[in-house]
């Protein structure tokens, strides 16, 4: 199956949103943020700090800022960002991102939507390097996000088209035989 790229413009809306849903939440928490982007990781390095707690606290902010900004969007809208964050989700599926974050199957799911939730900068660390990754940490309201929202308003699940799973272990290419 030929796999799917995302428009551009979807997912520049998605983590222009992300990252509107969290400008609201101060100067603390974008600190926390960066914090945990550019930190030492891995043997050696602090995997889990005060930074940490700083975003987990404000997750449940974030979440309600996002959901405010998804009031106004349309079914097509909603599946559009439904589709980035599976998207996302999928292409970090990987063992070597699993290996750092740790948990079980739902537990990996959970952690990747805590990458996604972060925003585009932590999540691009992450994928370049699992290192970055933070051990334990999850966000699984995110995982299905705007799912929920097109559930709720149109009393159905999006159909995102793409052919892939946001699933653990779904992603081939990130799991060696």
């Amino acid at each position: 199956m030929r796999e799917q790229r995302l428009p551009v413009g979807d997912e520049e809306r998605f983590w222009g949103l992300v990252e509107a849903a969290w400008a609201p939440l101060g100067a603390e928490v974008e600190r926390a943020r960066r914090a945990l982007t550019h930190r030492a990781a891995g043997p050696g390095g602090d995997s889990r700090d005060a930074s940490v707690a700083v975003v987990e606290a404000a997750l449940p902010k974030f979440l309600g800022n996002l959901r405010s900004a998804g009031e106004g969007l349309s079914a097509q809208e909603l599946t559009d960002l439904d589709r980035v964050v599976e998207r996302k989700l999928h292409d970090i599926d990987r063992a070597d991102v699993q290996a750092v974050t740790d948990g079980s199957d739902d537990g990996f799911l959970y952690a990747r939507g805590f990458i996604v939730a972060m925003g585009r900068d932590f999540y691009t660390a992450v994928a370049e390097d699992p290192e970055t990754a933070v051990p334990d940490a999850e966000c699984e309201r995110m995982c299905y996000f705007f799912a929920h929202l097109h559930h709720e308003r149109h009393g159905a699940f999006p159909d995102t088209g793409s052919g892939i799973s946001r699933e653990s272990c779904s992603n081939p290419a990130g799991w060696p035989r």
